[in-house]
C-alpha cells in the first residue's frame, strides 16, 4: 500500500486564508520564520503535499503553500474555448498577486509537477520577483510533448486523456472519482507509506468534487495548447530564466522521467544545477527529509 493507517496534524501553527486575485480566490496556508518561500502542488494533489517539507522548513523560511486555482479549496472559474484560465501563465498570475497581498516582492519558488509548471512559467513572466528557483519532477511542457517515445506515452497515458474535450474524462473520472484518484497516486509512487491517512482523506476530498475534476482536465488542456504556444514563444525570442535554479527528480521514477532533465533545461535555464532523489514522481511525499534538505541548502546559498 502506498498510504499508511496513522494520521499527523497537518500543517499546525499554520495560518490559513482566502486571497482575492483576478477572477478567482486562493486558499493558501503559511507559517514559519524568515525569507519567504513559495511551494506550489502538483495533479491529483493540494498543497497538503508539502505538509512534512513545510514543517522542516518552517524554522528558516516563511513558508507559503498554496492550493492552485482549480485545486482544492481554491476557485475554480470558468473555462474559455482557449482554457486561457487554466494556463500557467493565468496560475502564475494568481501567485504573484498572492505574494504581493502577503507583503512579499521577492520571493525563492519550488514547484512540483503541476505546480513546478506554473513555477517555471511565473520565473519567466516575473523575473524580478524569483530570487531562486526550484522545479521537481519535471521538463518544460512544451519539451515534455517534444519528446514523447512510445514509454513516456504508455507512463504518463493521464496527459493524453485528461485533454480529451468534455465531457469525456470528466464523466469517466465522475464515476469514481476515489479510484482514479488512488490509482494515479499509486501508479507514480515508488514508496510504501508516502500518503497518510490524513493526506489521503484531504485528497479524496478535493477531488469527489466535479468542479475539481473539470477544472484539473482543463489545467492538462491547457497544457497541451496554449501553455505549448507560450513556451514556443519563449524559445523563439531566446528568452531563459537567469535567476539561479535547482532541477530535482526522483531516481526511482518512470525511466523515461529520469532521461534527460539536465540536458534539457539547460536549453532554458543560464544557471541551473540538477539533483536526484533517492525516491519515485512524490518528491515531497516520498523523501521529504532530503527533499526539504536540498532545497534548504539550495535556498540558503
Amino acid at each position: 500500500m502506498f498510504y499508511k493507517r496513522k494520521g499527523a496534524s497537518i500543517f499546525e501553527d499554520f495560518d490559513s486564508r482566502r486571497i482575492t486575485v483576478s477572477g478567482t480566490k486562493i486558499f493558501v496556508r503559511s507559517g514559519g520564520n524568515g525569507p519567504p518561500v513559495l511551494l506550489l502542488h502538483g495533479y491529483p494533489q493540494t498543497h497538503v503535499i508539502w505538509r512534512d517539507v513545510a514543517a522542516l522548513l518552517a524554522n528558516d523560511f516563511t513558508v507559503i503553500t498554496p492550493d492552485l486555482r482549480g485545486y482544492g479549496a481554491s476557485g475554480k472559474p470558468p473555462t474559455d474555448s482557449e482554457h486561457a484560465p487554466y494556463s500557467k501563465r493565468a496560475m502564475a498570475r494568481d501567485m504573484v498577486e498572492v505574494m504581493s497581498a502577503l507583503g512579499h516582492d521577492q520571493f525563492f519558488l519550488a514547484g512540483h509537477d503541476r505546480g513546478g509548471r506554473v513555477a517555471y512559467r511565473l520565473t519567466l513572466d516575473h523575473p524580478d520577483r524569483v530570487t531562486r528557483l526550484a522545479t521537481l519532477d519535471i521538463i518544460p511542457t512544451l519539451e515534455q510533448f517534444n519528446q514523447v517515445t512510445r514509454s513516456s506515452a504508455y507512463g504518463s497515458y493521464h496527459w493524453y486523456f485528461l485533454v480529451q474535450p468534455a465531457p469525456f474524462p470528466e464523466s469517466m473520472i465522475g464515476a469514481n472519482p476515489e479510484y482514479f484518484l488512488r490509482h494515479t497516486l499509486s501508479a507514480w509512487c515508488d514508496t510504501p507509506g508516502a500518503f497518510s491517512d490524513a493526506a489521503m482523506d484531504a485528497y479524496v476530498a478535493a477531488f469527489s468534487d466535479p468542479e475539481t475534476i473539470h477544472a484539473t482536465c482543463e489545467d492538462y488542456r491547457a497544457g497541451i495548447s496554449i501553455d505549448c504556444d507560450i513556451d514556443q514563444a519563449d524559445l523563439d525570442a531566446g528568452r531563459k530564466i537567469d535567476c539561479p535554479m535547482l532541477a530535482l527528480w526522483g531516481g526511482k521514477g518512470k525511466p523515461h522521467k529520469r532521461k534527460g532533465v539536465m540536458e534539457t533545461w539547460l536549453r532554458w535555464a543560464t544557471n541551473v544545477k540538477g539533483q536526484e532523489i533517492d525516491c519515485g514522481h512524490f518528491l515531497p511525499e516520498e523523501a521529504p527529509q532530503d527533499t526539504a534538505a536540498a532545497l534548504r541548502d539550495f535556498f540558503k546559498k
